[in-house]
């Protein structure tokens, strides 16, 4: 009896085990949401990122990409990754006002970047990093800012100087800078998500929006915009950012692997969103269905006269000190307009 009930206990012990070692064997899934196109900088990005995530941890993490709003729409996806229900997104740096990080909101101020090495002198430097500490309080964890590109308007109506924005509704992402921008220019600003503005811009819901090239093209914006103006007039990146509990529960080494990843996902997404933006406005252009148009040097000037009052207005809102910071690491005088 004694023997029948040893043996009983080694096979219930191993079978028990089995599963242990199953489970042990599993690898960590990141889920990855984001609401733009696969062949976009950040859908590249996200997907260079899954690559060498599961390369460097050799296997023990997978990152899995939702892109195009397949899981959440960008006005769910923050709601969703704070209870846990995705563990990475890359949202645009104008999501985080609403979150309540108003600071973010820097980021959107026109024309405070006249290019990529004045804006990554921010990104990549201390007032980069201090800002994603910010977002520790709401139960995120930033890792990386990720470039998109600077925005240009379109719309149904040729765009020559800032009356031509005159009365026009105008798409934006939910951000007070960005209303005050579009009343600056007496447009009227309409908050959608970006899921929706293909059919409204196709209905006429709205009559035009901004956005960096690889939006346009990739939405196929362009398809129902008949001008496009380089006006360069404003940024548009994001943040790679994590649930800070799943972040600070994994391995120290697992841990420093999928940073190093991210590390090398961001060199390669920056990369891809400077040179996808030369080749997509060629492409725009031999589509025949925009009429693209490159602002002379007096029209860029009325431009920035017309916008860059947002940057006091926005004072209060974003924070003095902080747009004084930048303005010192950029050079910007906005006295100049």
């Amino acid at each position: 009896m004694k023997i029948s009930t040893l043996l009983f206990g080694l096979v219930a012990s191993t079978l028990s085990a089995v599963p242990l070692v199953a489970i042990a064997q599993q690898p960590i899934v990141i889920k990855f949401s984001h609401v733009v196109a696969n062949d976009t900088p950040k859908g590249q990005g996200a997907e260079f990122f899954a690559k060498r995530a599961s390369e460097l941890t050799k296997g023990k993490v997978k990152v899995e990409v939702y892109a195009n709003s397949t899981l959440y729409k960008d006005k769910e996806e923050l709601e969703a990754l704070q209870l846990g229900a995705v563990q990475m997104l890359a949202p645009s740096l104008a999501k985080f006002g609403p979150l309540g990080v108003k600071e973010f909101e820097v980021f959107d101020l026109p024309y405070i970047f006249d290019n990529y090495a004045e804006l990554h002198k921010v990104t990549q430097g201390a007032i980069g990093k201090n800002l994603l500490k910010k977002l520790e309080p709401k139960g995120v964890t930033g890792l990386a800012y990720w470039d998109n590109g600077f925005k240009s308007f379109s719309a149904n109506t040729p765009i020559l100087m800032p009356d031509d924005l005159k009365g026009l509704k105008m798409r934006i992402q939910s951000s007070k800078v960005l209303e005050a921008q579009m009343r600056a220019l007496k447009s009227i600003p309409q908050v959608m998500a970006f899921s929706e503005v293909y059919q409204a811009l196709q209905t006429g819901v709205v009559d035009g929006t901004e956005n960096p090239i690889s939006n346009l093209y990739t939405q196929k914006f362009y398809e129902v915009q008949k001008h496009l103006a380089l006006t360069d007039h404003g940024y548009l990146g994001y943040a790679v950012i994590v649930n800070k509990k799943f972040w600070d529960g994994l391995p120290a080494d697992v841990r420093g692997q999928v940073e190093q990843a991210m590390k090398e996902a961001t060199d390669f997404a920056n990369k891809v969103a400077k040179e996808d933006a030369d080749k997509q406005l060629e492409l725009v252009k031999k589509s025949g269905k925009t009429e693209v148009h490159v602002p002379t040097a007096a029209e860029r000037l009325a431009f920035k006269k017309a916008l860059v009052p947002v940057h006091k207005q926005m004072e209060s809102r974003i924070g003095k000190d902080l747009i004084q910071s930048v303005y010192k690491e950029t050079g910007f005088d906005p006295s100049k307009f």
